[in-house]
């Protein structure tokens, strides 16, 4: 085996959640510390988002992802932060052992004082549908038609299906559109978008694509290229195909847009625990996993749904990774029950999972999704049965994550037990 090198603090992931995690690292006064990204460069997925949007609240202006992440390249690079590309980690060790391979290093076994996970996401891909029919090219997650049209300069296709609503399958409805193709439909199987409410008034309004709610496509077909698909609308209740609603539409190309997977297997191996309904790591008010000093941040944690609020989470990590680096103790705290933090009613995917004791931090910042369309809403914070928290919202869906800042003083800290946060419909 090779000889172990020690680093205080080890990133995986260059993208925005590892360079935003660096960079607060390094300002808050780490220096020795590593980013290790398994593509060849800088930057993760935005490199491939050539739209712009991003930047609105890190940074004051609208970017586009290549500016944004250059952005934060920059920053690593003028204040000569380490990194290492086209590098893959293997292994992750509950002692923070952290493995990896390169191109020109080789085998390489780094002991870290503290990890950051920040791998991402991925797409969900066609065989997590079963959708019956041949396995026939012209099929493909919208992130591969992406990367297809913006870098490598190819169009899949000219006849296009787009199968959900995610926000990268609206922006590329727009951007197949923009480059010659016809969008014949954006198919989604709720009776809600899954995708910013803004991209679906810019991406499909704006070019007459019809989104066709409470719809799936049943049948694929073609042998070796697809030559169309079978839709039918769904029972709201059950999502099962209602009989005689299917309709056949010709096309080419059947773009996957059925939402985000967080990137975990380097989560288990180190043994960090995952939520059942992020998919991701459980975590505290610094986003500290149930395993010492792995913490998580970013697409790995939760999906969010702008790379802004990506950044400004991992800065946070970045700056609890270095305070567990300098005195662990005061990240583990003192060995007091931590308050629980559940989904109430109306509420998924609460973050964090739980508040570790002591609680140091002004005010405690909760992200979730609504499990439906809510208007007219109230979002109500209760600790241990008693309301200390109420916030109206106009709208609220699933497509958009809610943020509440609950203030510590609201509560006691000391001897609270369970914070659960509900959504409910004004009268």
């Amino acid at each position: 085996m090779p000889e172990t090198r020690k680093i205080d603090l080890v990133i995986i992931g260059g993208g925005p959640a590892g360079l935003a995690a660096a960079v607060a690292a390094w300002d808050g006064g780490c220096r020795s510390l590593l980013i290790l990204e398994r593509d060849v460069r800088l930057g993760g997925i935005l490199q491939q988002c050539i739209h712009n949007g991003f930047g609105l609240h890190v940074f004051h202006e609208e970017l586009t992802g290549p500016e944004y992440a250059d952005r934060y390249i920059r920053q690593v690079q003028e204040r000569g932060i380490p990194f290492q590309c086209d590098t893959m980690v293997l292994d992750v060790s509950p002692q923070r052992l952290v493995t990896a391979v390169s191109p020109a290093h080789g085998l390489v076994q780094i002991q870290a004082g503290a990890v950051i996970l920040a791998m991402g996401c991925r797409e969900r891909p066609r065989g997590a549908l079963a959708i019956p029919g041949t396995n026939c090219a012209g099929i493909m997650t919208t992130g591969t038609a992406q990367r297809l049209v913006n870098l490598e300069s190819l169009v899949p296709g000219k006849r296009i299906v787009i199968l959900g609503s995610g926000d990268i399958g609206l922006i590329m409805a727009r951007r197949m559109t923009c480059i010659g193709a016809e969008v014949l439909a954006c198919v989604e199987l709720m009776p809600f978008s899954s995708g910013l409410t803004r991209n679906v008034v810019q991406c499909l309004h704006d070019y007459n694509i019809p989104l066709l709610l409470s719809h799936t496509v049943i049948a694929i077909e073609g042998r070796e290229r697809l030559t169309g698909v079978t839709i039918a609308e769904v029972d709201p209740a059950t999502r099962k195909p209602i009989p005689g609603t299917e309709e056949k539409i010709a096309c080419d190309t059947l773009l996957l847009s059925v939402g985000l997977i967080p990137e975990n297997e380097l989560s288990r191996s180190a043994g960090v625990s995952l939520s059942e309904v992020t998919q991701g790591p459980l975590v505290d008010q610094n986003l500290l996993t149930d395993v010492p000093g792995v913490f998580a941040c970013g697409n790995v944690l939760h999906v969010h749904d702008l790379v802004d609020e990506v950044s400004e989470e991992s800065a946070r990590a970045g700056l609890a990774a270095l305070a567990w680096i300098r005195e662990p103790a005061s990240q583990t705290g003192s060995g007091l029950e931590p308050i629980r933090v559940r989904d109430g009613k109306g509420v998924r995917g609460i973050v964090p999972q739980q508040i570790t004791r002591p609680v140091q931090l002004p005010k405690l910042h909760l992200t979730f999704r609504p499990d439906a369309v809510y208007k007219q809403a109230t979002i109500r914070v209760e600790v241990d049965g008693e309301t200390v928290l109420r916030q109206k919202r106009l709208i609220m869906t699933p497509g958009e994550m809610a943020v509440v800042d609950l203030p510590t003083g609201r509560f006691d800290p000391a001897s609270a037990r369970e914070i659960a946060v509900h959504v409910e419909v004004n009268a």
